[in-house]
C-alpha cells in the first residue's frame, strides 16, 4: 500500500516518508508494510474504470482544495469522461499553536480527498516529488494527465515524463507575469490595473511552460489577496475543465502558446517584514496596495503615537491595518505628522503629500474592528505618525 495522508494516521506523512527512505519499505496508515510500487500497481489495476481517462491532482492549501472539489464534481458527473485516480499533497504541517508532539493534520487538499471517498493509498504525500516510491506509484496508475494548483513542491523531469498528455498548472497570473510563489500578492502590491489566471503546461523551469488558456481579470483597486486568489482559482479550474476533452484527445498541446520571456516578472515569496508600513516614507497608494496585497498573511501593521488629552507624552500603539482607502483630502496640520481624527476614519499623512484613510484596524489583543470603534476608545486624544 502506498503512503497515505489519512487523518487517522498514527504518524505524519513526513515520518512515514523518512521511514520509507531509510528502509526501502514503508508503513501504511494502519501499520502494514509492503512495497510502494507493487501496492500502487495492484490497486490501479483493480480500480481503473474502462473507457475513462485518468487524472492525478496535486495541491496543498485551502485554495487548492476548492479546485480539487470542482475537479471531483466534474469527474463524478454522469457524463464524465475522466476519473481522478489519485491526489497528491505535501505532508501535513502543524497548525495554530498545537504542541510539537501532536500529529499534524493532513493538508486541506488531502483532507478533502479523504472526505470525498478517495482511498487512503491513493492520497500520496511525499516530502519531495523525486522520491522513487512516489514516482513508481504514479507510473503504476497509467496516468493520462496531471493537474497542479498551489502544490508547492518542485516537479523533476522524471515526474513530468509520467503522464501521457503532460502536466497542467493553474497559475493565478497572466503568465509570464508574476512567475513564482506569490503572484496575486505581487500583482496587487504593484498596483497594476489587471491580472488574471493561466492554464499552462508544466516544464522543468518554474511556471515557464506554454499557455493553453488565459483569462484576464480587470482590477478596481479595492481587491484583497485572499478573495482574489480564490476567485482566480475558480476561474482557472473552470477553464481547465473546458480544455480537458482536447487535452485527453492529444490535441491541446499544439494550441498552447509559448511564453514571451521578454515580458516576464517574478513573484518572490512574501516575508513578514514586508508588512511594516512607514507612512512618513511610503506614499498613500503604496501603503494601500500593501494592505490589499498582504491581507491574510503576513498582514500589514503600523505604529501610531496616541497622546491622550492632558498627557505630556504620547504612547506608541501598533495597529494591524485591515482596510484602507486613498484620499485626496487632508488637514494642513499634517506637516507635523498629525493624523486627522474624524468620527469613523483616521486620515493619515503619507510620503509625497498624499493621505490614507484607515477604515478597519486591529488593536493589540483585539479583533479587527471599524476604525470608528477604535476612535471611540481614544476620544479626545491626538494621533501622530
Amino acid at each position: 500500500m502506498a503512503r497515505s495522508c489519512a487523518a487517522s494516521t498514527s504518524a505524519t506523512c513526513a515520518r512515514v516518508a523518512r521511514a520509507g527512505a531509510s528502509s526501502g519499505r514503508h508503513r501504511s496508515a494502519r501499520g502494514a508494510s509492503s512495497s510502494a510500487s507493487a501496492g500502487a500497481r495492484g490497486s490501479a489495476t483493480t480500480n481503473a474504470t474502462p473507457g475513462k481517462s485518468r487524472l492525478v491532482f496535486l495541491g496543498t492549501p485551502e485554495c487548492a482544495s476548492e479546485v480539487l472539489g470542482k475537479v471531483l464534481d466534474a469527474a463524478e458527473a454522469e457524463s464524465a469522461t475522466f476519473e481522478v485516480c489519485a491526489v497528491v499533497s505535501q505532508p501535513g504541517r502543524p497548525r495554530g499553536r498545537g504542541r510539537k508532539s501532536d500529529v499534524p493534520p493532513p493538508s486541506p487538499v488531502a483532507e478533502l480527498a479523504l472526505k470525498r471517498g478517495m482511498a487512503e493509498d491513493r492520497v500520496l504525500c511525499p516530502e519531495k516529488a523525486n522520491e522513487e516510491w512516489f514516482l513508481d506509484a504514479l507510473r503504476a496508475l497509467d496516468v493520462d494527465v496531471m493537474v497542479t494548483a498551489a502544490y508547492g513542491n518542485f516537479l523533476p523531469q522524471k515526474f513530468l515524463d509520467i503522464p501521457k498528455f503532460g502536466t497542467l498548472n493553474i497559475h493565478p497570473s497572466l503568465l509570464p507575469q508574476w512567475r513564482g510563489a506569490a503572484p496575486v500578492q505581487r500583482a496587487l502590491e504593484s498596483g497594476q490595473s489587471e491580472t488574471g489566471v493561466s492554464v499552462a503546461y508544466t516544464v522543468l523551469k518554474m511556471d515557464a511552460g506554454p499557455v493553453l488558456r488565459q483569462i484576464t481579470r480587470p482590477l478596481k483597486g479595492d481587491e484583497k489577496a485572499p478573495e482574489l486568489l480564490t476567485e482566480l482559482f475558480e476561474t482557472g479550474v473552470n477553464a481547465l475543465l473546458e480544455e480537458l476533452p482536447s487535452v485527453f484527445a492529444g490535441e491541446a498541446a499544439a494550441r498552447a502558446v509559448p511564453q514571451d520571456e521578454a515580458t516576464l516578472s517574478h513573484a518572490a515569496k512574501v516575508s513578514p517584514e514586508e508588512g511594516e508600513l512607514n507612512f512618513a516614507k511610503q506614499s498613500a497608494i503604496e501603503c494601500h496596495n500593501k494592505v490589499r496585497a498582504f491581507a491574510g498573511w503576513p498582514g500589514t501593521k503600523a505604529t501610531l503615537k496616541v497622546k491622550a488629552n492632558g498627557e505630556e507624552e504620547a504612547k506608541e500603539v501598533v495597529l494591524k491595518i485591515a482596510t484602507t482607502r486613498v484620499s485626496e483630502e487632508g488637514d494642513a496640520k499634517a506637516a507635523n505628522g498629525e493624523v486627522e481624527v474624524s468620527k469613523k476614519v483616521l486620515r493619515v499623512p503619507c510620503g509625497g503629500g498624499g493621505w490614507l484613510e484607515l477604515l478597519e484596524v486591529q488593536p493589540p489583543g483585539k479583533k479587527v474592528m471599524p476604525t470608528g470603534a477604535f476612535i471611540n476608545g481614544i476620544k479626545g486624544s491626538k494621533v501622530y505618525i
